[in-house]
C-alpha cells in the first residue's frame, strides 16, 4: 500500500510541475524579434509583396512593413505565428507612445507599434507617399 501512495505522490508532483511550467509559459508573451522577421512574414503572406523596410515596436507585439511598391502591412504576433494584413496608409495613426493601426482584418485586429513615431514611418515610406498622421 505504501508503494501505491508513493507512486500517487510522485504522479501528483509531476502533474503540478507540468501545470506550473505551462502556466509560466502561457503568461510570457512571444515577441516579433526583429524587422527581418516582420519583413519575412509580410513577404510570405501578401501576394507580390517585397519588403523595402520594416520596423518593430518596442514591446515586440506589433510591426509595420513597407513594400517596394509603397504598400504597407501591419504585423502582429498571434500565438506562435505572425498575422499580417495589408492596410492603407490612412489606417496608420500616430499617437502618444506609438502608431496605432486599425486593420479591419479579424485575424489581425488592431496593431499598436509601441515606440514608433511619425518620423520612423516617414523614413519607411517611399517617395510620393504622403502619410498624414
Amino acid at each position: 500500500m505504501t508503494v501505491a501512495v508513493a507512486a500517487a505522490a510522485i504522479v501528483a508532483v509531476l502533474l503540478l510541475a507540468t501545470a506550473g511550467i505551462w502556466w509560466v509559459k502561457r503568461g510570457t508573451r512571444a515577441r516579433i524579434e526583429d524587422p527581418e522577421s516582420a519583413a519575412a512574414a509580410a513577404d510570405a503572406a501578401l501576394p507580390n509583396f517585397r519588403t523595402r523596410g520594416a520596423v518593430v515596436g518596442a514591446d515586440g507585439r506589433g510591426a509595420l512593413a513597407v513594400g517596394e511598391d509603397g504598400r504597407v502591412a501591419a504585423v502582429r504576433r498571434r500565438g506562435t505565428r505572425l498575422a499580417v494584413s495589408e492596410v492603407r496608409w490612412s489606417a496608420l495613426r500616430a499617437g502618444p507612445g506609438g502608431v496605432l493601426v486599425e486593420t479591419g482584418a479579424r485575424e489581425v485586429g488592431t496593431v499598436f507599434v509601441a515606440g514608433v513615431d511619425a518620423l520612423d514611418v516617414r523614413r519607411l515610406a517611399p517617395e510620393g507617399i504622403a502619410w498624414r498622421h
